[in-house]
């Protein structure tokens, strides 16, 4: 499309529309499982630990493979990586969806999240290089596929979920492989190719103070991110089947529709808006202050449904700013490669989203309902604490902010997960 064209987000090569696409339906799949989890525990005879591995599982292989991706894509190229994942989340999901042990699922969703951290750390070159003389527009594309993505995945797998908890896993098999053909078909331009990047990029980047600081303080914050997302189905059900109400995974999707509407809308809308005005560090103090005091509501009214589901979505408000901030913060601290630092901070940040699915369960058995809850808040309290030590470390943070491309890549790595 030539520059003379009029300016706007509908002006794009059927190209982008189909990786726009393939990138709402690959952020639909984190929240896809939540509504479908309390079912899957009593279909498969699982204790809520072992249904929240499916979190972990994901979680863990999409950690370690985040630090080989960005050399994967400069080898492979945008097109093969992109493809690559996509065939991988199809053919877990299927698996996923033909299990017969919550064992099974666990392992599959390994493989998922292996074809997740492939295509999700290459679709924003890939639509940005396929955009044909708008490359704004096509990143503003990006950018609202993200949160439609996000905030649709709990909604589609409630509504799935009902009919069968197998309902969302063969959704979203479906899904992806229409966009796999798209892509396919449809993707022809690519970004021009990269210098080398080493397989060790990933990890020797930790070397570099600030990203160090970053990392850590976004892995306490991960664990309470997912303490949210993977643990807060079953104290939910719970308290809503002591009052007499059935909640399945119906509701469960619209309660996490909800959360995920307002993490869009604060990742895009707000988070730019706050850090422009008073600054990255004091919107992430002040974003971790009202995220621990959310949390700590949940962990007092625990045995109340209203309670839990209105905390819920109002923390996916600071969870949104949140995303946004951190990732920025990372962007500007490093002169590191962007993909390389992006990737690298999102590998770490996962690893405290695995632990959270992990251990809220068995925290809950011995401790009480509200007790994970309570968890989440003291690793927010440590990610403050390290972020404020570490601050010398970031004391040129906070400049004027970066180009609205550059913002929507900052989006993209803290929403990764």
């Amino acid at each position: 499309m030539p520059d003379a064209q009029p300016s706007s987000i509908f002006r794009q090569p059927l190209a982008v529309w189909a990786i726009a696409f393939a990138c709402a339906v690959s952020f639909m799949g984190i929240g896809l499982v939540d509504p479908i989890l309390p079912a899957i525990s009593d279909e498969l005879n699982a204790s809520p630990t072992e249904a929240m591995l499916l979190f972990t599982s994901y979680l863990v292989i999409t950690a370690l493979a985040m630090f080989f991706t960005s050399a994967i894509s400069n080898r492979l190229g945008v097109k093969k990586t992109l493809l690559a994942g996509l065939v991988l989340v199809v053919v877990f999901a299927l698996l996923s969806g033909a299990a017969g042990s919550v064992e099974q699922i666990i392992g599959f969703r390994a493989g998922w999240g292996l074809g997740n951290a492939l295509f999700i750390s290459t679709a924003l070159a890939a639509i940005v290089g396929a955009a044909s003389g708008g490359s704004r527009q096509a990143v503003v594309l990006y950018e609202a596929a993200l949160g439609i993505g996000m905030a649709v995945g709990p909604l589609l797998g409630g509504i799935l979920g009902e009919v069968s908890w197998r309902g969302p896993f063969f959704g979203t098999a479906t899904l992806m492989a229409v966009a796999f053909a798209a892509i396919l078909t449809l993707l022809k331009k690519e970004p021009a190719p990269q210098a080398a990047i080493p397989f060790t990029a990933g990890l020797t980047a930790l070397r570099h103070p600030a990203l160090l600081v970053l990392a850590i303080t976004a892995l306490f914050y991960n664990y309470a991110f997912f303490t949210i997302l993977a643990y807060s189905p079953f104290p939910i059900k719970e308290a809503a089947a002591a009052v007499g109400a059935d909640f399945g995974a119906h509701e469960l999707g619209l309660v996490f529709f909800g959360w995920g509407v307002a993490l869009a809308i604060a990742s895009v809308f707000v988070a730019p808006i706050l850090t422009r005005r008073l600054g990255l560090r004091p919107v992430l103090f002040a974003m971790f202050t009202l995220l621990a005091a959310a949390l700590a509501v949940m962990a007092l009214g625990a045995s109340s449904a209203h309670v839990l589901i209105t905390a819920i979505i109002l923390a996916g408000l600071f969870l949104g700013v949140l995303n946004t901030a951190l990732t920025e913060t990372v962007m500007e601290a490093t002169d590191l490669p962007r993909n390389v630092a992006s990737s690298t901070y999102s590998g770490v940040r996962f690893l405290g989203g695995a632990i959270a699915p992990a251990v809220s369960g068995k925290i809950a058995d011995h401790l009480g309902a509200g007790a994970p809850y309570w968890f989440g808040v003291g690793a927010l309290v440590v990610a403050m604490a390290v972020l404020a030590l570490g601050g010398h470390r970031l004391a040129h943070v906070g400049r004027p902010h970066m180009s609205a491309e550059a913002e929507v890549q900052a989006i993209t790595a803290g929403d990764e997960m």
